[in-house]
């Protein structure tokens, strides 16, 4: 690693399952050396002047998958399975202030909408359509397959707003299936690394 003249890098953390960024913090190389032998991210706070474990206070640790540094060897890339959130604020992740654009035109709608479902299965309510779908299998079920059946047609169709509209139908019911069953998702991932041929 080529540390800065403080001898300090920086660290993104991301979600491991949702390649959500987290926070951005850190690291000397007592805190690298630390996250290697722990597997939970440490970093160096320069405001307090020491090391600290992410979560030692909060219970919000973050047990890291890989670390990989980027071509200069100058910063650190962390996926994480987060426990609870990651911000300070009470906020899922650090970057939650919108300064520009619309964030609702990228994919950060994929962890916003996996935590909705989390916590309809966490809170059921009789009014909520996911509640309904989690309580009814064999619906839950055939609501993906049609999904998929109606992104199909809309492919054959060449109709651009329908793809988007039923592809959307189609990841929301799948995303709902997968919350319900447990799906380990580094599981998927491991089988999705099988097909890079």
């Amino acid at each position: 690693m080529k540390y800065d003249e403080k001898g300090l890098v920086p660290v993104v953390v991301q979600d491991h399952v949702t390649s959500e960024v987290l926070m951005v913090a850190w690291a000397n190389k007592d805190a690298v050396d630390l996250m290697k032998k722990t597997r939970y991210t440490h970093f160096w706070s320069r405001s307090r002047n020491k090391m600290w474990k992410k979560g030692e206070d909060s219970g919000n640790v973050q047990k890291i998958i890989s670390m990989q540094t980027d071509c200069d060897e100058d910063t650190i890339l962390v996926r994480v399975a987060q426990t609870g959130v990651a911000c300070h604020t009470g906020e899922a992740t650090c970057f939650h202030k919108t300064i520009l654009g619309d964030e609702k035109k990228t994919s950060c709608v994929l962890p916003e909408l996996k935590r909705v479902i989390a916590d309809r299965k966490r809170n059921p309510s009789q009014e909520s359509y996911t509640t309904k779908l989690m309580n009814d299998e064999t619906k839950m079920c055939k609501k993906v397959i049609e999904e998929a059946g109606e992104f199909v047609l809309a492919i054959k169709d060449d109709n651009e707003d329908e793809m988007a509209w039923e592809l959307a139908d189609l990841i929301y019911h799948t995303m709902v299936a997968i919350e319900k069953t447990e799906l380990d998702m580094e599981k998927v991932f491991e089988k999705l690394s099988e097909r890079r041929k």
